[in-house]
């Protein structure tokens, strides 16, 4: 059995993504904390990240080391950010779905910020 987690990110206060999500994202698997993990943009996160370039180079770089990073294509395209997002390499998904999957699993953790 995987140790596999879920990070919600909701928040759009950019220390939030800097010094929790983004630095704890840059190292989970590296340090081999997680075995596979995931980082769902939902809601006001979403815009923090679509106009925020010190952010896109980090995520980058979490991304880059096998953290997979999806988004509320709800969300998104209300906020007018699909694009931008997309390019980043986010997949735009229905979360609710997802969410709700790994909280009834055992097999998952869920955090949220």
């Amino acid at each position: 059995m995987k140790n596999k987690l879920l990070i919600v990110w909701s928040s759009g206060v950019i220390e939030v993504a800097k010094k929790v999500v983004l630095l704890y994202g840059s190292v989970m698997l590296e340090r081999k904390y997680w075995d596979e993990a995931t980082i769902m943009i939902w809601g006001p996160s979403a815009v923090v990240l679509a106009e925020d370039e010190e952010l896109q180079e980090r995520m980058k770089v979490v991304r880059d080391s096998g953290v997979n990073f999806n988004a509320c294509v709800v969300c998104t395209d209300d906020y007018g950010v699909s694009d931008t997002l997309r390019e980043l390499g986010v997949e735009l998904i229905h979360t609710g779905e997802m969410l709700t999957e790994a909280l009834q699993s055992d097999d998952v953790k869920v955090i949220t910020f």
